[in-house]
This record gives C-alpha cells, sequence and structure tokens, in this order.
C-alpha cells in the first residue's frame, strides 16, 4: 500500500515521502495515528503545502534556537552540593538541577534539552551540552561546589 508521510516515522521516512509499507501496518497504525494519508494526487498536494509550512516554522525555530546558542556561549552556572572527603558528592547533580539553576538566571531550558550521559557526582568544573535545536547546541560550564 502507498502512503504519504505526514510526519517522520523512525525507521520507515521523513515528512511528505511516499513510502510502500504493508496493509495492516497502514490500517492498524500509520493511518489511526494520523502519520499517513493515502497517496492520492489531491493528497500529494495537500501534504506539499503542510510540508512548506513546516519547513518555514522549523526556520524560524532553528534560528531562535541559534540566537538563543550565543546567548549562552560562556554561560557558568554554580551548584552547591554536600560532598564527602575526597571531593565525592553525597547526591549527584542531574539535568534537573542545572535547568532550575539556568531557570534562575532566566534561561527557560527544558530539562531533556540538556545532554548529560550520566549525574555528575565530583565537584569541580564540568562541561555539559545543551540541544536547543535538532542542529544547534550549545556547551555551557557547570561548577559544582561544596555546600558549606
Amino acid at each position: 500500500m502507498e502512503l504519504i508521510l505526514r510526519e517522520d516515522v523512525e525507521k520507515l521516512g521523513h515528512r511528505g515521502q511516499v513510502v510502500k509499507v504493508a496493509a495492516g501496518y497502514a490500517r492498524n497504525y500509520l493511518l489511526p495515528k494520523r502519520l499517513a494519508v493515502a497517496a492520492s494526487e489531491a493528497n500529494k498536494k495537500i501534504v506539499e503545502q503542510e510540508r512548506q509550512a513546516h519547513l518555514r516554522k522549523e526556520a524560524k525555530l532553528q534560528s531562535e534556537a541559534e540566537d538563543l546558542g550565543k546567548l549562552m556561549t560562556g554561560v557558568a552556572v554554580t551548584i552547591a552540593q554536600k560532598a564527602g572527603e575526597n571531593d565525592q558528592l553525597f547526591g549527584s547533580v542531574t539535568s534537573k538541577d542545572i535547568a532550575e539553576a539556568l531557570e534562575k538566571m532566566n534561561y527557560t531550558i527544558d530539562r531533556r534539552k540538556i545532554q548529560l550521559d550520566e549525574p555528575i557526582r565530583q565537584l569541580g568544573e564540568h562541561t555539559v551540552a545543551v540541544r536547543l535545536h535538532r542542529n544547534v547546541a550549545a556547551d555551557i560550564k557547570v561548577n559544582v561546589v561544596r555546600e558549606e
């Protein structure tokens, strides 16, 4: 069955692409979730218009993310945590803690956009990537100090 994708579907294709899928996959998953429409000439025109609108919106979001990324370069966040011997933290600093510290500095960043491979468990200065957009990332310094 031929369909036109309305959204990016992982391991299948990108928005606006014409794909061939099994009838059951289309009938039970793609069509009910409105991820795709049947490949007719009228639908191709509609999906092309949606794709153009999506591209304009995406370009606007990317330019805003680039501006925010320029503002965030050089931003340093200081977080105080209780620590024991050998500068080992009793807890850890997570992306949620970093997002809250950025919030205090008037940067509204979703915690899921903060790229931490694992929570920070040592005192010191750490560099953390913040993914502002699919193509835009900014590095911030996170300084973890001993809580008095």
